[in-house]
């Protein structure tokens, strides 16, 4: 008697969800159908703003949309998602007027003759006779155009430095993936320069200095090669996690402002992970996101080839001999890649 009504009340939540099935599939037959009404002769469908975010929420609430979608493909669903965090965040971000105003140019340009009239002078002497000019401006604004002065001698050039220290150095970057639901979610990439492998990945909704000094250590070994660490200059990258990783014997190469090209191959892996994977889900938690960039991970380590590598993967395989035997597809990552091997004959 017992077992019966356990497995009884063990099919309950079973015609529940089928029961939830079939009311998500007949609200998105009906609405598609008062699309098709609402067309009323016209060649091509007339899809509203309203439309496209029915199908966005549902597509969050519901698993099996994909089966119910008549009316267009489900790559432009994600397309409208997409779409929509663009133009919430341009208007998020939009320029207000805020701010000092701007220095008119016959101010800057009498600024630099004075300077150049006067070498000995500073931003005090050169602030106090522009105030007797009746020019009110700050002394900060006279310093910001002044002519800059290099007391160091010139180093060696970026190129030079990155091919010198190629094999020691690592870089490290953070990639922002947006939610269905509009959260952003970072993305922290730890890459090795010599061979342009992923040496760690993580993801977390709220990035701290103890967070991303922690994935640095995760991501180096024991016995590690590397001597410099290659970062922009975020924020994040505070004293404390600066204090970290110098301790693991790294020195930090920060790149200069505005200046992202220094960071070129963690640059590079990031558009290539927003071509081929980003731009094809939908991002719903940290867990579902990590899940799918490791996968990606194992790709691109292992059977992506690059041209600057010989066209060989980050982790090489060895070469085998060309002797006598089959040729044969292994499936990779998922069934989704394959590679060749051959087997020799019995």
């Amino acid at each position: 008697m017992v077992t019966a009504l356990i497995a009884l009340l063990s099919g309950v939540p079973d015609l529940v969800r089928r029961r939830t099935d079939l009311e998500a599939e007949l609200l998105a037959l009906r609405h598609q159908v008062l699309v098709l009404q609402r067309q009323q002769g016209r060649r091509r469908v007339q899809l509203r703003p309203a439309d496209r975010v029915y199908w966005v929420v549902l597509s969050r609430l519901w698993p099996r949309w994909r089966e119910a979608l008549l009316l267009v493909k489900p790559e432009t669903v994600i397309a409208w998602q997409r779409r929509g965090f663009r133009w919430y965040w341009c208007w998020k971000s939009q320029r207000r007027p805020s701010g000092r105003p701007a220095v008119p140019g016959a101010v800057v340009e009498l600024i630099r003759s004075m300077h150049t009239a006067n070498p000995t002078w500073g931003a005090p002497r050169i602030h106090g006779e522009l105030l007797k000019l009746g020019f009110e401006l700050a002394q900060s604004t006279v310093s910001k155009y002044l002519p800059r002065r290099s007391r160091h001698p010139p180093s060696q050039g970026w190129r030079t430095f990155l091919r010198n220290h190629l094999a020691e150095m690592i870089a490290i970057d953070f990639a922002v993936v947006p939610t269905v639901t509009g959260q952003l979610l970072y993305v922290f990439v730890v890459l090795s320069l010599v061979r342009r492998r992923v040496l760690h990945l993580n993801v977390t909704a709220h990035p701290t200095a103890a967070w991303t000094a922690q994935q640095v250590v995760e991501a180096l070994p024991w016995t590690t090669t590397a001597g410099y660490v290659v970062r922009d200059r975020d924020g994040i990258y505070g004293e404390g996690f600066r204090r970290r990783v110098e301790a693991l014997g790294l020195e930090h190469v920060v790149i200069a402002a505005c200046s992202p090209w220094q960071n070129a191959y963690a640059e590079r892996f990031i558009g290539s992970l927003r071509r081929e994977c980003l731009d094809h889900v939908i991002a719903l938690d940290e867990h579902q996101l990590l899940r799918v960039l490791r996968r990606y991970v194992a790709y691109y380590n292992q059977t992506r080839t690059h041209l600057a590598l010989g066209k060989d993967p980050p982790e090489p395989r060895p070469v085998q001999a060309a002797d006598a035997g089959e040729i044969v597809a292994v499936p990779e990552v998922g069934g989704l890649h394959h590679r060749y091997e051959r087997r020799l004959a019995a």
